[in-house]
C-alpha cells in the first residue's frame, strides 16, 4: 500500500551515480520513521515560505529590485542544488554515518535564510535584490548536500517496505502546511505592514529549518557502507560518447532543456499578477494556497497519462504551457476592473501544474529510454547538461526589464515550441 501511495504521489526519489546501499546495512530503530516525517514537515514548509518561484519574485517585486534579478531565482536554485550532486555525492559515500550531512546544511539553510531577512530590512531596491540572489545560491548549494545525504539515510534507516510511506508523509503533509500557512496569510495578515510579514515569513523559514535540522539529527543511525561512491561528474565524462552517438539522447536533452520555460516562466507570472492586480500580501496568500494545491495533486493527476506515453504527455505539457502563456498574455490586456487576482490565480495553478507533468513526463522518458546498465550515466550526462542550460537562462529577466512582459512571454512560447519540435523528433518507448 505504502509503495502504491508513494507512486501515486509520485514520490520516487531522484536516481543517484552510486551503487545501491544493500539492505544487511539497513537497521530499523523505533522512531526514526516520526522523526524522519516531522523534519519533512518542517522542510517542506520551510521551502515554500522562501520559495524562489512564487515568494521571493513576490518579495523581490515588492521592494522594487527589478524583474531582471526575480528571474535568476529559479535558475541558480537549480544550479546551486545541482552542484553537490557533481561534486560531492562520491564523498559523502565515504563516511559511515551521514545524517549530519543534512542535518548541518539544514542549518546554514536557516543562516543564509536569516540573512536575506536582514538584506531585505536595511537594503531596497536593487542591491536588496543581489543579496537575496546571492544568498540564495548559497542556500541552494547547502540545499544540494542534503539532497544527496537524504538518500543514503533512508536506505539505511528506513526499511524497505516503508519508504514509500514515508515519502507519502512528508510531501502530504508539507503540502497541508502550506495550504495553511496560505490560508492564514491571506485571511489574518492582512492588515500588517509589509516588512512585518516579510520577517514573519523569513524568520518562520528560518525556525524551520533549525527544527528540521534537529530531529534529522536526532534520527538513529548506525555505521553504513563506504563503498560504491561514484560522482555524477565522473559519470558526465564516461557518458559524453553516448551523446555523441545516440541521437534520441540529444533529442531528449535539448527537448528537456527547451521545456524548463515552464519553471522559469513561473517567477514573472507571480510578478505580473501583483503588478496588474496592485494586490497586497493577502495576494501573496492566493498563490501559496495554489502551490500548495499544485503540489498535492498535479503528480497523481499526469502519472496516468505518463504511464500510457510519457512522450505524448511531455508534447501536451509544452502546448499547455503556450496556451497558459497566451492567457497571462490575454489577461494583461483586460481593463483594469477585470483584473481581478482571483482570475489571475488560476493561471498560477495551471502553470504548476504544468511543472509537475513537466518533472513526470521528462522523468518516466529517461526512466524508460536510457538502458538499464547505463542508466546513471544518461542521468548524469542529462542532469549536467541541464544545469549549463540553466545557468545560461539565469539573465533571462532582463528581457522583461529591457523590453517588456509580452516579448518575454512570446520568449518562453518559443521555447516551448522548440520544445514540442524536439520531442516529436522522439522516438516511443
Amino acid at each position: 500500500m505504502s509503495k502504491q501511495l508513494a507512486t501515486w504521489l509520485n514520490l520516487e526519489v531522484e536516481l543517484r551515480s552510486c551503487e545501491p546501499i544493500e539492505e544487511e546495512y539497513c537497521k530499523e530503530v523505533p522512531g526514526n520513521f516520526l522523526k524522519n516525517a516531522c523534519s519533512g514537515f518542517c522542510s517542506k514548509l520551510a521551502e515554500q515560505l522562501v520559495s524562489p518561484s512564487v515568494t521571493l519574485p513576490w518579495i523581490l517585486s515588492l521592494v522594487g529590485s527589478g524583474t531582471g534579478l526575480s528571474g535568476m531565482l529559479v535558475p541558480l536554485k537549480n544550479l546551486g542544488s545541482l552542484l553537490p550532486q557533481l561534486m560531492v555525492s562520491g564523498a559523502i559515500r565515504k563516511y559511515p554515518i551521514r545524517k549530519f550531512f543534512w542535518a548541518i546544511p539544514a542549518f546554514l539553510q536557516a543562516l543564509m535564510v536569516i540573512l536575506m531577512g536582514l538584506a531585505l530590512r536595511w537594503l531596497d531596491g536593487f542591491p536588496a535584490g543581489v543579496a537575496v540572489v546571492f544568498l540564495l545560491l548559497l542556500f541552494s548549494i547547502a540545499s544540494g548536500v542534503s539532497s544527496v545525504a537524504f538518500k543514503d539515510v533512508m536506505g539505511k534507516t528506513i526499511p524497505k517496505g516503508k519508504r514509500g510511506r514515508l515519502l507519502a508523509w512528508r510531501a502530504t503533509g508539507g503540502g497541508v502546511l502550506t495550504l495553511l500557512f496560505g490560508l492564514a496569510l491571506y485571511f489574518y495578515l492582512q492588515s500588517w505592514e509589509p516588512m512585518s510579514v516579510i520577517l514573519l515569513l523569513v524568520g518562520s523559514a528560518a525556525a524551520l529549518w533549525i527544527l528540521a535540522g534537529v530531529f534529522f539529527s536526532m534520527i538513529k543511525e548506525g555505521p553504513g557502507a563506504t563503498g560504491g561512491g561514484r560522482t555524477p561528474m565522473q559519470e558526465f565524462t564516461a557518458g559524453i560518447k553516448y551523446l555523441k552517438k545516440d541521437a534520441n539522447l540529444r533529442n531528449f536533452v535539448l527537448a528537456r532543456a527547451f521545456l524548463m520555460a515552464i519553471p522559469l516562466a513561473q517567477p514573472f507570472f507571480v510578478i505580473i499578477g501583483r503588478e496588474t492586480t496592485r494586490a497586497e500580501f493577502s495576494g501573496l496568500g492566493i498563490f501559496v494556497i495554489a502551490s500548495g494545491i499544485a503540489a498535492m495533486v498535479s503528480s497523481p493527476f499526469w502519472g496516468r497519462f505518463a504511464d500510457r506515453s510519457s512522450r505524448k504527455l511531455m508534447l501536451g505539457i509544452a502546448l499547455f504551457g503556450i496556451v497558459n502563456c497566451s492567457l497571462v498574455l490575454g489577461f494583461m490586456y483586460l481593463s483594469p476592473g477585470s483584473q481581478s487576482l482571483y482570475l489571475f490565480a488560476p493561471l498560477i495553478l495551471l502553470n504548476m501544474m504544468a511543472h509537475g507533468g513537466a518533472r513526470l513526463s521528462r522523468k518516466t522518458y529517461l526512466t524508460d529510454f536510457a538502458p538499464e546498465e547505463e542508466r546513471p550515466l544518461y542521468i548524469a550526462l542529462s542532469n549536467t547538461l541541464i544545469g549549463c542550460f540553466t545557468l545560461l537562462t539565469a539573465g533571462i529577466g532582463f528581457i522583461a526589464e529591457w523590453f517588456s512582459y509580452e516579448i518575454l512571454l512570446f520568449f518562453f512560447m518559443g521555447m516551448l515550441m522548440l520544445s514540442m519540435l524536439w520531442t516529436y523528433r522522439l522516438r516511443e518507448v
